[in-house]
């Protein structure tokens, strides 16, 4: 069972950062880390023109994860992981899940009593 990410949150979310980090992996399995600008364009992450190594990491391995690193130390990063699809040089990501996501602190609601973070999933509650 999937979780279905909630678009309007997500929505809302990425109004509060600027760029974010694609993550791929070639056959390798080593991770290839490119800084992207991203935007939700029909419930699709529209990444935009990628390089050749992008573009043959997702052919080949289409789950991909996209990063958006925090304004301020800290703050939330937001974390979208989806299925990457290649479509003349530009790549679009369909989101299967997104959280936002810091280290906890004393003050942090946790998700869970041994939780180490501060997790706050934008899925949808149906």
């Amino acid at each position: 069972m999937s979780v279905k990410v909630d678009l309007d949150k997500l929505a809302d979310a990425l109004a509060d950062f600027t760029f974010a980090y694609l993550i791929t992996v070639g056959d390798d399995y080593r991770a290839h880390t490119v800084a992207v600008d991203p935007a939700l364009v029909d419930g699709m992450l529209d990444i935009g023109s990628i390089g050749n190594t992008t573009q043959r990491n997702v052919t080949a391995h289409r789950d991909v994860t996209v990063v958006w690193p925090p304004r301020e130390p800290g703050g939330y990063s937001l974390i979208v992981d989806g299925t990457g699809r290649v479509t003349d040089g530009a790549l679009g990501i369909a989101p299967t899940r997104a959280v936002l996501h810091r280290k906890a602190t004393a003050e942090s609601p946790k998700t869970s009593p041994d939780c180490l973070h501060d997790c706050v999933p934008l899925k949808s509650q149906a």
